[in-house]
C-alpha cells in the first residue's frame, strides 16, 4: 500500500494542515483491513498506559532540554492521542474532527479577553492582566457557562484513575480554589509534623525501625493494626509533601520523575564503576556502594 503523500491542496491552506492530515491518513490505513496487524488489534482501553508512558517522555525530553527528542516524543503524543480518537470514529461514537473542533471551541470559549465571539464574555468582570486573573475567570466559564459546577463537590472535578500522585495534586489545587488550606500550619511544618508522628508510630513498635514487619494476614490483629497505621502515616507524609509542593508551585509529578531519573543515572554510574573494579554489587560492599555513590555526586 502506497505510503500518504502530503495534500498539495491542503498544503497551500498550511503546512500543518497538510502534516497533520498525513497523519491521519497513515493512521487510518495502519487501521483498515488489511493494515497492521499489531494497530487493527488495539483499543482505547490498550493504549491508555501507551498515551501515558509517551507523555511523560515528552515531560522528561522538555526537562533535559534535547530540542530534537522533544520533537521525536510529542510526534508520538500526537500518534497516541490521534490513533485513539480515529478508534472512536471507527466505533461511531464521535470523529476526529469532533475532538478537535470542540476543542478548538472551547479555547474560544474560555478566552475571552482574546476573541470578541466568546461564549464566555458573560464571565469577564474587567480586564485581564495576568495569568492568575486568566484562571480566575477560566474558573468561572467552567462554572457558569459549561455547567462544571453541578456536581455534588468539587472533588468530583478529580478523575478518580488518576495515578495517585497526581490525584493528590488535584485534589489540593481544587480545594485551595475554593479557599480551604490547611489553616493551622505552614505547608512546610506540616510535613515537619507528619514525619514526626510516623517516626513517634514507627519507634511504638519497637525494634530496628528501618526492619518493621509488613502486614501479614496471617499475624495478629496487634502487628497488622501496627502495620496499617504506619501506612496511614506515610500516606499523610506523602500528602503534606505534595501540599507544601503545590505552595511552591513545583509540580510534583514532574518533580518525582526527574528524581527517579537522577538516582537511576547515579544508580547506573555505581554499578559500571563496581563491575569495573571487580566487586559485586551486594550487600556485603555496602561501605564500598556507599563511597563510590558520593563519589558520583551525593551521599546515602
Amino acid at each position: 500500500m502506497d505510503v500518504p503523500e502530503t495534500n498539495d491542496d491542503i498544503a497551500k491552506i498550511s503546512p500543518e494542515a497538510a502534516a497533520y492530515h498525513r497523519l491521519y491518513e497513515i493512521i487510518r490505513i495502519l487501521r483498515a483491513q488489511n493494515g497492521c496487524p499489531w494497530d487493527r488489534a488495539q483499543t482505547p482501553l490498550s493504549m491508555r498506559q501507551n498515551i501515558i508512558e509517551e507523555t511523560f517522555e515528552a515531560v522528561d525530553a522538555i526537562s533535559v532540554g534535547d530540542v530534537m527528542h522533544v520533537r521525536e516524543e510529542l510526534g508520538d503524543v500526537f500518534l497516541n492521542a490521534t490513533m485513539i480518537a480515529y478508534m472512536f470514529e471507527q466505533s461511531g461514537d464521535f470523529s476526529l474532527a469532533d475532538t478537535i473542533n470542540e476543542l478548538s471551541e472551547k479555547l474560544i470559549r474560555r478566552h475571552p479577553h482574546v476573541f470578541s465571539a466568546s461564549s464566555g464574555k458573560s464571565c469577564m468582570s474587567g480586564k485581564v492582566e495576568n495569568s492568575i486573573e486568566v484562571l480566575k475567570q477560566w474558573d468561572k466559564i467552567k462554572e457558569k457557562v459549561e455547567g462544571r459546577g453541578d456536581t455534588n463537590s468539587v472533588m468530583d472535578e478529580v478523575p478518580a484513575g488518576f495515578p495517585p500522585l497526581l490525584r493528590a495534586y488535584k485534589i489540593l489545587k481544587k480545594a485551595a480554589k475554593k479557599g480551604f488550606d490547611f489553616f493551622d500550619v505552614q505547608p512546610e511544618e506540616k510535613v515537619k509534623r507528619s514525619f514526626l508522628k510516623l517516626e513517634n508510630t514507627v519507634s511504638t513498635a519497637g525494634g530496628n525501625k528501618h526492619t518493621v514487619p509488613p502486614f501479614d494476614s496471617s499475624a495478629d490483629p496487634e502487628t497488622n493494626n501496627d502495620s496499617l497505621l504506619r501506612e496511614e502515616m506515610i500516606g499523610d507524609l506523602l500528602f503534606s509533601v505534595i501540599n507544601y509542593s503545590r505552595c511552591l508551585a513545583i509540580d510534583p509529578v514532574v518533580a518525582l520523575n526527574n528524581a527517579n531519573e537522577k538516582f537511576c543515572h547515579r544508580f547506573v554510574a555505581v554499578e559500571k564503576s563496581l563491575n569495573a573494579a571487580g566487586i559485586p554489587m551486594d550487600s556485603e560492599h555496602s561501605d564500598t556502594i556507599g563511597s563510590v555513590w558520593q563519589e558520583n555526586g551525593e551521599p546515602l
